[in-house]
């Protein structure tokens, strides 16, 4: 190729190349236009942001969170019937909540808030009471049925030729424990309702908590199942020589209103089970346990322990006790100290939701609240729980 051949060919690549770099130009500067243009939105966004959280902070609102969100429409709904009786926020609410299944009772009275319902279900959880070592079990029906197989299958020996004999049957009771409805009444003068300071959930579930717990707890122990719950101690109580199913079991002290020098401490541990010890409790009151802890064994040593943590239970030859007022002062033959596993031994039957039925007219100018809750408990094995009677025999 000549030299006039190699000028002709790079004079007509030229135009080609001003193309190509006025198009990267054009294109740079509408990626910087593009650019520009989302900075100013991010910056537009963030002062939104900026002034949203200002606010916020200035009205002292909670932060915003999925739980929040979740929980205001209720609790908003809840707040404006307690204080005004205002039911539109309620009805055709669904409840969400842990234990909530419908907003509206056909008797009238509305599901409490699953905020409100949770705080009444703690107290009556941490509640010097056996609920926190019986079984509890929540049902929808009236009832809830415990089937208990009480007895043995037969068995034998036999030869490889031998004939075999027909061996005894297993038998099987059935234990019904009822609901019973569980209410409380308190009240509050419709000024205070209208004070905004006043924390109306919290007071309200505070009554109603308290009221449930001392309730449940008395009838947990003696309740006679007349619309209440059957308690431990109503049951007949028969010497544990001689204790047939049925009946709960006794070991007698030996001394007549008093504990002597606390061997019978010791058999009560051992007149129960094998298979029940593992999980046993001691229950009894403050008296008794006062009277208890100054027990002593043959070297000395306290049979009495406190516990070695914050929040453990004291333990009595190694098994923990649990202080319930309900249990009766140490008398002359007075049942005052149980033993046994009540996981096993005694059953809680409940229902999940807690009512509240707001009465502005009965008692004016005070506002009514009529709480209500369905609960039931029985013995549901009689070999689980022993008793330490204070008599000779």
């Amino acid at each position: 190729m000549s030299k006039t051949d190699g000028l002709a060919s790079a004079s007509e690549g030229m135009p080609l190349v001003q193309e190509v770099k006025q198009a990267m130009t054009g294109f740079v500067s509408e990626f910087k236009g593009f650019q520009d243009e989302i900075q100013f939105k991010l910056q537009q966004t963030e002062k939104r942001l900026t002034m949203l959280d200002r606010k916020s902070q200035i009205a002292a609102r909670p932060h915003l969170s999925a739980a929040t969100d979740e929980m205001a429409p209720h609790q908003k709904a809840f707040n404006a019937y307690v204080r005004s009786g205002d039911d539109d926020g309620l009805r055709g609410l669904d409840l969400a909540g842990k234990s909530m299944s419908t907003a509206v009772n056909s008797d009238g009275g509305f599901l409490v808030d699953p905020q409100t319902a949770d705080t009444v279900k703690s107290v009556l959880q941490s509640t010097a009471s056996i609920r926190s070592i019986a079984s509890v079990v929540n049902v929808e029906a009236t009832s809830f049925d415990v089937l208990v197989d009480h007895t043995d299958v037969g068995a034998g020996w036999a030869s490889e030729t031998g004939a075999r004999s027909e061996t005894d049957t297993p038998q099987i009771d059935r234990i019904t424990i009822q609901l019973h409805e569980l209410s409380a009444l308190p009240k509050a003068s419709q000024r205070l309702l209208d004070d905004s300071a006043f924390d109306i959930e919290g007071w309200l579930a505070g009554r109603i908590a308290d009221k449930f717990s001392r309730a449940e707890a008395a009838a947990f122990l003696n309740g006679d199942g007349l619309d209440k719950p059957r308690g431990i101690l109503s049951h007949n109580k028969v010497d544990n020589d001689v204790w047939a199913w049925g009946n709960i079991g006794y070991v007698p002290t030996g001394v007549d209103g008093d504990i002597g020098f606390g061997d019978a401490i010791v058999d009560l541990v051992y007149a129960l089970g094998a298979q029940y010890r593992a999980n046993a409790t001691f229950v009894m009151n403050s008296k008794t346990a006062g009277l208890v802890r100054k027990l002593k064994d043959a070297d000395g040593r306290f049979l009495w322990s406190d516990g070695l943590a914050a929040g453990e239970p004291a333990r009595l030859m190694g098994y923990p006790v649990v202080v319930a007022e309900d249990m009766p002062d140490v008398a002359s033959d007075s049942f005052s100290v149980a033993f046994g596993d009540f996981n096993a031994g005694y059953t809680i039957a409940e229902r999940p939701d807690l009512r509240v039925l707001r009465d502005p007219f009965s008692a004016k100018p005070h506002v009514l609240f009529y709480a209500t809750k369905r609960v039931g408990g029985d013995v549901s094995d009689f070999a689980a729980i022993k008793l330490l009677k204070f008599g000779v025999a």
